[in-house]
């Protein structure tokens, strides 16, 4: 059985979109016609340039193959150009036909992908979810309002969540790590007290930061939030300086979560022997693809870490989150839009089920889903914007409270 085709959808979600401006899925067949489907998280580069991407990784490293090379393909890419080191352009089109001949493997087995990478250690995944406006609220406003996302956590938890995410603190700037302002401070501190309230010990909170802090910054937000006991302190400094995690990690009272934004083993392994993170958040479309975020998982396991599956994307990389948390011994959460997202599910034609804060483990052949191909065509991205985009200009401290992204 070898890789013969591969055909790309770059997909546009509906409003309010949650997931990001568009996804893109990778659909791979063999010579004995056995097809896979994978998705690519990485879009450093707009969908045309990240297309051509994709199919040079397929055509240079991976046609001809067999889909069960996966480690030969892995190294080729890994090595393309005489780099040898991560590129989360590279490897992100690779994590997404990685991910596929797995898809591959399990349907030419007839069996889930759990079962061809250690089995399953969990029959359902604990998950968790960002804080999105309910019905009614106000969009515009929601993001910055502790009261709403407080009357969010509380119906989530009656949902059967256990944890629920936030990141009020903005702005996301390409100037790198800066100093939060005071009223960002408060504000973050308003909506732990908040959400704490509604939820008591009902829930964990997320608290996010998408790497926006310096170092010194990180600790004085991290500080400012400590009697509210998150469960985790996201990505407090940019992903570019992987030192700097453990200086945070050694200030502040709450455990460092990181790893949406790393790539392979080698940058997971830093933060591990310095310290920098007690809970791992790879995202499987962007790191490597699945072998490479179970080898992550196995050195996480040995420094005691935690691994917390990322997502902010489309349905097929949360099929493959969930195929990886089911094999992990050392598993604490998976991330998940919502209940799984409207428009996320039927591009899956809900083969993936919710239940009570918990995803059930799909034990159909492959990643359990079943991809809708027509769907994918009728939404098809056709905007000039990255999948998401940081602001240009700095935190502005002299007009106080937040701005979004612009």
């Amino acid at each position: 059985m070898r890789l013969r085709d591969l055909e790309i959808f770059i997909v546009a979600p509906p409003p309010p979109a949650w997931g990001g401006r568009y996804w893109i899925f990778v659909k791979v067949t063999t010579d004995s016609g056995i097809t896979g489907i994978g998705e690519v998280y990485a879009a450093t580069v707009g969908p045309r340039a990240m297309t051509a991407v994709i199919e040079d990784v397929f055509e240079r490293h991976m046609l001809g193959e067999s889909p069960e090379n996966v480690e030969l393909m892995f190294r080729r890419a890994y090595s393309s150009g005489f780099s040898q080191r991560p590129d989360p352009t590279v490897i992100g089109a690779f994590s997404g036909l990685e991910i596929a001949c797995w898809d591959i493997l399990g349907k030419d087995a007839g069996k889930p992908v759990h079962a061809l990478m250690g089995g399953m250690t969990n029959p359902r995944v604990r998950s968790y979810s960002y804080l999105y406006p309910s019905p009614g609220q106000d969009e515009e406003e929601f993001f910055s309002d502790p009261e709403q996302a407080a009357e969010c956590a509380a119906t989530m938890v009656e949902q059967g969540f256990t944890a629920v995410k936030f990141d009020p603190a903005g702005p996301y700037t390409i100037r790198g790590g800066h100093q939060p302002a005071m009223c960002d401070i408060e504000l973050s501190v308003e909506f732990c007290r908040q959400i704490r309230r509604a939820v008591g010990a009902g829930a964990d909170l997320l608290f996010g930061t998408h790497g926006q802090f310096s170092t010194s910054g990180a600790i004085r937000l991290g500080r400012a939030i400590e009697e509210f006991n998150p469960l985790w302190f996201e990505e407090p400094v940019p992903p570019d300086n992987l030192l700097e995690f453990a200086k945070v990690a050694r200030s502040v009272r709450i455990p460092v979560a990181t790893g949406e934004r790393l790539v392979t083993k080698a940058e997971f392994g830093t933060l591990l022997r310095t310290g920098g993170a007690s809970i791992l958040q790879p995202a499987l479309g962007r790191v490597g693809g699945l072998l490479e975020a179970k080898k992550i998982s196995g050195m996480a396991e040995a420094f005691n870490a935690q691994m917390a599956p990322h997502l902010y994307a489309g349905p097929v990389e949360w099929a493959a989150s969930v195929q990886l948390a089911a094999t992990l011994p050392n598993l604490l959460i998976a991330e998940t839009i919502q209940t799984g997202g409207e428009f996320h599910l039927a591009l899956i034609k809900n083969t993936i089920q919710w239940e009570d804060g918990f995803i059930a483990t799909p034990v159909a052949p492959g990643l359990g889903i079943e991809f809708d191909e027509e769907l994918a065509r009728e939404h098809a991205y056709r905007g000039k914007g990255l999948h998401l985009e940081m602001q240009e200009g700095p935190r502005d401290y002299a007009r106080g409270g937040l701005r979004k992204p612009d």
